[in-house]
C-alpha cells in the first residue's frame, strides 16, 4: 500500500477513507467479470484509498496533492459502469464523486440546467419533470448513472434517435486537470471559436482529468405521444426499414428493431416467431401524427406489419428494468453479458451475421437488436445468456466473448463500442480501432497528465504498476 500522508490533509476530516468496506465497495463495478470476481473473493482492482470531495475546489486540492507526490487517480460516479471504466489497476484514490449532487441553476428561458457531476440521472429528471422539463437523455442506466459519467464516458440514451448522445446535449462543462488547475468552459449555444474544449473531455473516462460541473440542454415536456409496434418477416427488412426512416429525414424519438430470439423477450410471448420494431412519436398532435401515418407507411413499403401500441407500451414500462442481467449475474455459474457496437448500413447486416454465429458457442442465448439509429447507421446491441461450471469458468468465458466480439467487429470495421465506452472489457482493442488518431489522443494525454496519473492504463494509454510510489 502507498504512503498516503502526502493528501490525507487535502480534503476535510473523515473525506478520505481507508477502510476495508468502503475499500472493497470500489473494487468491483458493474461489469460482468467484476461480479465473478467479487463471486471468487478476488479483489485484482483495488485502490489504496477512496476520497469524497463535495466542492470543484475540494477535487483541486486533493488532485493537485496527488500530481505532486505521483499517486494514481481513478474518478468513480456510481459504480454502474458495465466495462470496469472506474476500476483501478494501479491502487491509489478512487474519487468518488456520489456527494457531489447539486443542482446549480435552470434557466427555463435559455433551456439549460447546470449540476454537479455526481447528480443521480432520475433524480435531476424529477426535478425537472415537476418544472415542466426534460432532460430527453435516459440510458436504462438513469437511476444508477450520473451527469458526469455520461460525460466521462459518451453516453447515449434510448430517445438518441431524435434528440441525440450526450455530445448533443452538451453545453459546457467544468473540469480539474490532473496538476488541479480548474478549466470552465464557455456556455454558448454554438461558437466558432478555436478548439471545442469541452469535447476533448467527452469520452475520456477520467483520463485527461475530472468533470466536476456539467451544464446541458433541458427540453419541454411534450404535449402528445403515440406508440407503434411492426412485425417483419426477417431482419434485412426492419433494416431496410430504418435506413428509410433515416433516409426520408423523419426523427420518431424511439426506433427499436429486434431479430426473433430477441423479440420473443421484448414481446413476453416465447413462441413469436417475427421481428418487431418498437416505435415512438411525440410533440405537437398534428406533426406527431403525420410523423407516425408517414413512418407506419414506410415500414408496410419494406415488408412490415403495424400491430399496434402494446408491445411498444409494455416495454416503455419496464425499459429501466436490468434484473434479468443481474439475476443471471447472482449466480456464481451464469453468464450474461451486453455488447453494443455500431456500423454503416452497408455493413450492419452482415456484422449482425458474423457475430450472432461468432458468440453462439458461447451462450444459450444470442439476442440482437438496433437502435440508436442514424442517417449513416445503427448501432447493434448484443445479449448473451447462458451457464458455466463455476464463478472462475464464467470469467474466463466473459473473457473469450469479449475477445471474440471485438475481434469480429475489427475484421469488419465496425466501431467496438456504440455508448457504453471501453473501461477494462475493450482497452486491448483500443489502438486497432482508432489506428493513426492514437497519434494525437497520446499527445493531447502526455500534455495534461505528464505524469500519468489520471486512470492510468485505459483508453490504450500508458499503464502504472499497482506497487509504483
Amino acid at each position: 500500500m502507498r504512503d498516503l500522508t502526502e493528501i490525507l490533509g487535502a480534503l476535510p476530516a473523515g473525506r478520505i477513507s481507508l477502510g476495508e468496506g468502503c475499500i472493497a465497495a470500489h473494487s468491483y463495478d458493474a461489469w460482468p467479470v467484476a461480479v465473478k470476481w467479487r463471486q471468487q473473493g478476488k479483489q485484482p482492482c483495488r485502490p489504496d484509498a477512496v476520497a469524497r470531495p463535495r466542492t470543484t475546489e475540494e477535487v483541486a486540492a486533493l488532485l493537485g496533492a496527488c500530481n505532486a507526490a505521483g499517486i494514481p487517480v481513478t474518478p468513480w460516479g456510481l459504480g454502474s459502469s458495465v466495462v470496469g471504466a472506474p476500476l483501478t489497476e494501479a491502487g491509489g484514490v478512487v474519487v468518488d464523486l456520489s456527494e457531489m449532487t447539486d443542482t446549480l441553476a435552470v434557466s427555463e428561458d435559455d433551456l439549460v440546467v447546470t449540476v454537479q457531476a455526481g447528480k443521480r440521472g432520475d433524480v435531476l429528471e424529477g426535478e425537472l419533470n415537476a418544472m415542466g422539463f426534460t432532460l430527453n437523455h435516459s440510458p436504462q442506466s438513469l437511476d444508477r448513472s450520473t451527469v458526469g459519467g455520461w460525460v466521462a464516458t459518451r453516453a447515449t440514451g434510448q430517445l438518441s434517435s431524435l434528440y441525440g448522445g450526450i455530445e448533443d446535449q452538451l453545453i459546457a462543462i467544468r473540469v480539474v486537470l490532473p496538476d488541479g488547475r480548474i478549466v470552465q468552459t464557455r456556455r454558448t449555444p454554438r461558437a466558432a471559436i478555436g478548439l471545442d474544449t469541452k469535447s476533448v473531455f467527452i469520452g475520456s473516462e477520467g483520463t485527461l482529468g475530472i468533470v466536476t460541473e456539467v451544464t446541458t440542454r433541458i427540453f419541454p415536456l411534450k404535449p402528445w405521444r403515440r406508440l407503434e409496434t411492426v412485425e417483419f418477416g426477417d431482419v434485412d427488412a426492419g433494416l431496410a426499414a430504418m435506413r428509410a426512416i433515416t433516409r426520408a429525414g423523419l426523427k420518431p424519438f424511439l426506433v427499436r428493431f429486434y431479430d426473433v430470439d430477441e423479440a420473443r423477450h421484448a414481446m413476453r410471448d416465447p413462441g413469436y416467431e417475427r421481428c418487431v420494431m418498437f416505435l415512438g412519436f411525440e410533440g405537437i398532435r398534428l406533426l406527431a401524427e403525420a410523423e407516425h401515418a408517414l413512418v407506419t407507411d414506410l415500414c408496410v413499403e419494406c415488408g412490415g406489419r403495424p400491430v399496434g401500441s402494446a408491445g411498444a407500451e409494455g416495454w416503455m414500462g419496464r425499459r429501466y428494468d436490468f434484473s434479468a442481467i443481474e439475476n443471471v449475474l447472482a449466480d456464481p455459474g451464469g453468464v450474461a453479458e451486453t455488447i453494443e457496437v455500431s456500423d454503416f448500413w452497408s455493413g450492419i447486416g452482415g456484422t449482425y451475421l458474423a457475430l450472432k454465429a461468432a458468440l453462439a458457442p458461447f451462450a444459450d442465448e444470442v439476442l440482437c437488436h438496433f437502435s440508436h439509429v442514424y442517417a449513416q447507421g445503427t448501432s447493434l446491441y448484443v445479449i448473451l445468456i447462458g451457464r458455466a461450471a463455476d464463478a472462475a469458468a464464467a470469467e474466463v468465458r466473459l473473457r473469450e466473448i469479449w475477445d471474440t466480439a471485438m475481434r469480429v467487429c475489427l475484421e469488419r470495421g465496425a466501431a467496438i463500442s456504440h455508448h457504453h465506452g471501453v473501461g477494462l472489457a475493450r482497452r486491448g482493442f483500443v489502438e486497432r480501432d482508432q489506428g493513426s488518431a492514437m497519434i494525437v489522443n497520446r499527445a493531447v494525454k502526455q500534455a495534461l497528465d505528464p505524469n500519468n496519473i489520471m486512470n492510468p492504463g485505459k483508453l490504450g494509454y500508458a499503464a502504472r504498476p499497482a506497487s509504483e510510489d
